[in-house]
């Protein structure tokens, strides 16, 4: 009898155990389609690749035919001011200070592995946090270039204020404490040039409002002044 009602209890347990286990799986039924991640739908971004592409050879066609003698002309300048013990300094901000940096690279070390060259003198005034956070805190953010040209800036020096859209403020203030020091201004624009334009000795002006556009240019433009100041200063190497 003993044993009997233990089966008989053991039974019964059995039943309540496949009853859960029966609204278990029900609440998973349920449940899982609302937590599965479901796989994402495949899109073809061959048409934007297209246009982005097409977009930015059409700006660099309109730069040939409107700005290549502004682009020649500043290259020779370029070189004729580190041919005299000029440096050139670069100036920017967000994507711009970004090219500053670059080009500035590529003067200092090189552009082309090929091209054993000396250093040439090159400084980007974006690239030492504490004279930024300093001068942001202490004299404003519109001021920390202009304070960087007073501290380097000498005659025979050239300036590089690069803006996408040509109305950059801390740039502004930058070519204006440049020229009073002596220092070539060239303005590495896009769009109409902006304020900036005015505030240049001599511009590029990369005809597009795209600022992606712009950017792609300006540092085709750069790397063509490298490539001109290179073989300026150095033809031994090129002959």
């Amino acid at each position: 009898m003993e044993n009997c009602q233990q089966f008989v209890h053991n039974d019964s347990e059995c039943m309540v155990d496949v009853q859960v286990s029966n609204r278990v799986n029900r609440i998973f039924e349920v449940m899982v389609p609302y937590f599965t991640v479901q796989r994402p739908i495949v899109m073809s971004y061959s048409s934007l690749i297209r246009t982005t592409v097409e977009a930015s050879i059409s700006t660099k066609q309109a730069l040939i035919s409107t700005q290549s003698e502004a682009i020649e002309r500043i290259g020779i300048v370029l070189a004729e001011k580190l041919k005299s013990g000029g440096k050139v300094m670069f100036c920017g901000n967000g994507g711009s200070a970004a090219d500053s940096q670059h080009l500035a690279a590529e003067l200092v070390v090189r552009l082309r592995s090929s091209v054993n060259r000396a250093a040439i003198p090159a400084i980007a005034l974006t690239v030492d946090p504490s004279i930024m956070t300093a001068g942001g805190n202490d004299i404003g953010f519109e001021n920390v270039f202009a304070r960087c040209i007073e501290a380097y800036g000498r005659t025979g020096d050239v300036l590089i204020g690069i803006s996408t859209s040509g109305n950059s403020e801390n740039v502004k203030r930058a070519m204006v404490q440049a020229k009073k020091q002596g220092v070539f201004v060239i303005g590495l624009l896009g769009g109409n040039g902006g304020f900036l334009l005015n505030e240049s000795d001599d511009a590029v002006v990369v005809p597009s409002s795209v600022t992606a556009r712009i950017q792609e240019s300006h540092i085709m433009i750069g790397h063509i002044w490298c490539e001109m100041i290179e073989e300026i200063l150095f033809p031994e190497l090129f002959g």
